[in-house]
Parts: C-alpha cells; structure tokens; sequence
C-alpha cells in the first residue's frame, strides 16, 4: 500500500528514535531555562524599582546571564545530535540506493532511464538538512509557544484566550495550505528533474548537439522545460506568500491588541511593570516561535516532497531471491524451457511466444534471425535478466523460481546490448575487486581477448582509471574489457549481444576462434551479424516474430 509523504516522513524519524528523543529533551531543557529569563528580569526591574542595588539583584544578574549560557550550550548539543542524524541518513540513503539499482526488476524500471533514476539520490541532501532545521527549529518553536502560553496564564486569565487563538491560527494556517503546498512543491520537483534529465541528454550527445539548428532545438525544449518549472515554483511560491501574508497580518493584530490591553492592565493596577515588561518579553518569543514554524513550513514541503520521490524508488520491486542452497555450485548447467511467453508491461502482443528449447552444456549456439524477431529477449530471458510472463523454466531440471538467482548468475557470463565499462581502473573492470580471482586468471582474460598489447602500452597497465563509458579509449578496447569481464570467472555459460561488433574482422575472428574453441566447456548463446559465429557454432536457432522457426545443428 502505498504511503503518503508524511507518514513516509515518520517512519524515516523513527529509525532514529533515540537521537530525536534527545533532541526533543534538550529543546524542552533549553525552553524552560528561555523562558524562566523573563522572570529573573521581572526580579530585576521591581528590585531596581524599589531602588534597592543589593546581592540579590546581583545574584540574579548572574543566573540571566548563566541561563543566556546555558541555553547556548544546549543548541550546541542539539546540532551535534542533528549532525550525527544527516550523517545516518546520507549512508542509509547511500546503500538504499546501492543495494536496490542493480535488483529492481525489469518491468519497474521499464520506460525509465536508470541514471535518471540514481539522480532521485540528490533528494537525500534536502532530507538531511530539512530535517535536521525541522527538528531543532519545530521542536523549539513548539515548546516555547506551549511554555510560554502557560507562563502567560499565570499573570492574567486573558492571556489563556490568547494561547486558544494562538493554537487555533497554527492549525488553521497548517490544514489549509498543506495539500496545495506539497502538491505544487511535488509538480515544481517533476520539472526539475525532467530538465536535469535533459541536461544529461545533451551532455550525452554533446557532439550531435553542436550544429547549429540541433543546438537551437537544445536551448528551446530546454526553455520549454524550465518554464514548466517556473510555472509550478511560482504556483508553489504563492501558497508561502499566502503563509507569509497571514503571519504578518497575525504579529501586527496580536502586537497592538497585547500592548493596549497589557498597558490597560498595568494602569488598572492588575499588572506591574515587572510583569508587563516580563509578559512581553514572552510574548515576543512567541510571536517568533510562530514566525519560525510558519517561515519553516517551506523548508516541510522541500523535504516531504524529497521523502516522496525517494521513496517513488524504495517503492519498486526488486528481485527475490529464495535460494535454499546458497552455497550449492554447479558442476554443469543445462536449460530448458516449456511454452515460454514475453509481453512488455505496456503491450498486449507476445514478443516472444511458444519457445521450447533445451540447450546442454558446452554447446555453442548462434540465435539469427531478423531485427525485431526475439533474440535479444530471448538472451535475456535465458540468462535471468527478465523473467517469463508465462510458461517454464527449468535449469538442470529445476523450475527457475526455485533456483537461487545469485547462484545461478555467479555461473554465467554476459555481454548486453548497451553494457559499458564503469569509472574505475581497467582491473577494477575485469574483476570487480574479486579476491578470490588469481593473477593467472587475470594474465588469461586479458590475452584471451587480445587486450594485452593495449594494457602493456599503458603508463598505468592494469591500474590504468576509465572514465564512465570508456570514452577516452577506442570501441574495440573497450569491448575486450567487456569480454575478459565475462570470461574472468570461466563460467559455465556465456550470453552475448554483438560482442564483437566494433572490432576488425581478424581480431573478431581470432576471439570467436578463442570462444567457440571446443576446449572451452562453457555454452555460448550469442546474438550477432557477425557470420563468421556461425562457422564455428554446434547449433543455429532462427527466430522471426518471436518464435522458432528452425533449430538445427552445424
């Protein structure tokens, strides 16, 4: 069930219970010591009334100004507290963020750009500061306004109506600009990240983007964007005025009402100076405890605004995996499938539909067939990017649900479509930081793919870092890395998307000789217009419109 951004906004304080609880001991602390200030200055003002300079008024001097101190020093133990809370919420948020993006399913992220969606991660700076303001400012606010209503009830029974009106001005203000102050602040945050997302669009394409009437239609969807913005921040921006407006209509009426009826009481003799000057001390807190609660109000929209789309990612549906044997290894892999069908959530058309294969271990498949006709959904299909809409999957006579994922993944390797290399070091690349890969494995990978002689020219060699993409490095290179990323492991199945497409025709052949070599038990399950695959392939499977329609050995 899905939540709405406030009770999202709870459940975030309450994996810190402790630290708010703190928080809110300190605030009541330091609301008590502000507010017991304007009774040792009422002390003073009706001992320096009586004309009388003794130790008492010394004394009370001294406990103003160490109460000053004190409430000081409270503040400082709130923002330690608070700073430790960001500090909680940025490395929760960081691994959140981490564990989910390579698990959440294929339909969840269909139709979306996955870097678009790792950018939701920024919301998690508005979080941590917000709610850290929240907590100090509203916390504080809240006591003082409480406190200082019960304080003023002491000095006339007038002042409990005050309190009344004061509470009932907070909720009314707060219920009626609520929904239309996060509802436009949720409408002004699409914008932005719709033109942060164009943004990345033209730096990803920076080069098409250069000629004149591309880079004039850049600026114009950009304008068109960020006038969307405008329009909704400006929307956003009158429910604050609105706010603002009531505040400062609320500290003129309650300002003049209080000093004439406080100066009406003081000359009827149901005040003292003391009292009067102690009153409006505390009334002016009040006034700017308001003040901070209503101005804060924008700084609530931003962060329950940023709890909702981070919580738009925690919200879709990641892998799970029910392996019962996790530390099961397979000594051989063979698959089958029964009647397998796949739809993409928006369509109602089959893409791939009635497949019923077997494939053995160490057989070298080449899947052919024209565009559009399955192979790329079925490699997916077969190496558990995606899962079946319906229909079987069996691996080593096991239904698929039953295997654990990781388990069988751990024993694949794989080139997708789009796959690129990740900032880091060339060896981070191929291994991932494996410990458990040795260096000979590594000497293996690299010569295997005929990536040998480019490392060796490197100053760097192995520690040499790549930029996202590769794109300080030529295609082909970066195609090797990608295939000794897949052999590194010497899986038991290999799955490949035009591995080999960006290279020259003697150094493909030469890896698809390598690959398909019978020496290598692996089975090899590769899609490309390479023709040269087929020379060396065991079996072609054809597909047209997302069936077989010929599976024949070579």
């Amino acid at each position: 069930m899905n939540q709405s951004p406030l009770q999202r906004f709870f459940n975030l304080l309450k994996l810190d219970k402790k630290d708010i609880s703190q928080i809110f001991f300190y605030a009541i602390f330091a609301g008590l010591v502000s507010l017991s200030l304007p009774l040792g200055i009422q002390a003073i003002i009706n001992l320096i009334q009586s004309g009388r300079v003794s130790t008492s008024w010394i004394v009370l001097v001294i406990v103003v100004v160490l109460g000053v101190a004190l409430v000081g020093i409270l503040s400082l133990m709130q923002l330690r507290i608070t700073e430790n809370l960001q500090q909680k919420i940025f490395v929760r948020s960081s691994f959140e963020f981490s564990y989910r993006l390579p698990k959440i399913k294929f339909e969840e992220l269909y139709n979306q750009y996955p870097p678009e969606v790792a950018n939701r991660f920024f919301d998690t700076l508005t979080i941590q500061k917000g709610t850290s303001k929240l907590l100090v400012d509203f916390s504080t606010a809240l006591l003082q306004i409480i406190f200082g209503i019960l304080l003023l009830s002491l000095y006339h029974p007038f002042f409990i109506f005050f309190g009344i009106f004061l509470l009932i001005l907070l909720y009314s203000i707060f219920k009626f600009s609520y929904n239309s102050g996060l509802n436009t602040s949720l409408k002004e945050s699409k914008y932005k990240y719709k033109v942060v997302s164009w943004l990345q669009e033209i730096a990803r394409n920076n080069s098409s983007f250069r000629r004149a009437d591309n880079f004039e239609f850049a600026l114009s969807k950009n304008n068109e964007l960020v006038n969307g913005y405008l329009e909704n921040r400006e929307k956003h921006f009158g429910v604050i005025k609105r706010q603002f407006i009531q505040l400062i209509i609320f500290k003129v009426i309650i300002t003049v009402s209080l000093l004439l009826i406080g100066g009406f009481l003081v000359l009827n003799q149901q005040m003292n100076i003391g009292q009067f000057v102690a009153a409006e001390i505390i009334i002016l807190l009040v006034i700017n405890s308001v003040e901070k609660i209503i101005v804060g109000l924008e700084t609530l929209y931003d962060v329950l605004t940023s709890v909702e789309k981070i919580g738009q990612i925690t919200d879709l549906k990641i892998e799970d995996f029910n392996g019962s044997e996790p530390n099961y290894c397979f000594t051989q892999l063979a698959i089958e499938t029964e009647n397998i069908k796949f739809k993409f959530p928006d369509s109602n058309d089959n893409i791939i539909q009635n497949i019923n294969l077997k494939i053995d271990q160490s057989e070298k498949i080449v899947l052919e067939g024209k565009n559009g006709s399955g192979k790329t959904t079925l490699i997916r299909l077969l190496s558990g990017l995606i899962e079946p809409t319906s229909g079987s999957f069996f691996i080593n006579d096991d239904t698929y649900r039953k295997i654990d994922l990781n388990q069988y993944r751990s024993h694949i390797g794989t080139i997708i479509t789009g796959e690129t290399p990740f900032e880091g070091t060339i060896l981070e690349n191929i291994t991932f930081n494996n410990a458990h890969i040795k260096h000979e494995d590594i000497k293996w990978a690299i010569e295997s793919v005929k990536l040998g002689s480019y490392i060796k020219s490197l100053p760097d060699g192995l520690e040499t870092k790549i930029i996202t993409d590769g794109i300080q490095m030529s295609s082909s290179n970066a195609q090797k890395i990608l295939l000794a990323r897949s052999i590194i492991n010497k899986p038991k199945i290999l799955f490949l998307e035009d591995p080999l497409d960006k290279m020259d025709e003697n150094t493909a052949n030469e890896i698809i000789d390598f690959i398909m070599d019978e020496k290598n038990k692996w089975t090899v399950i590769v899609s490309s217009k390479n023709e040269y695959w087929k020379q060396k392939s065991t079996r072609i499977i054809t597909l047209n419109d997302g069936t077989i329609i010929s599976d024949s050995k070579n």
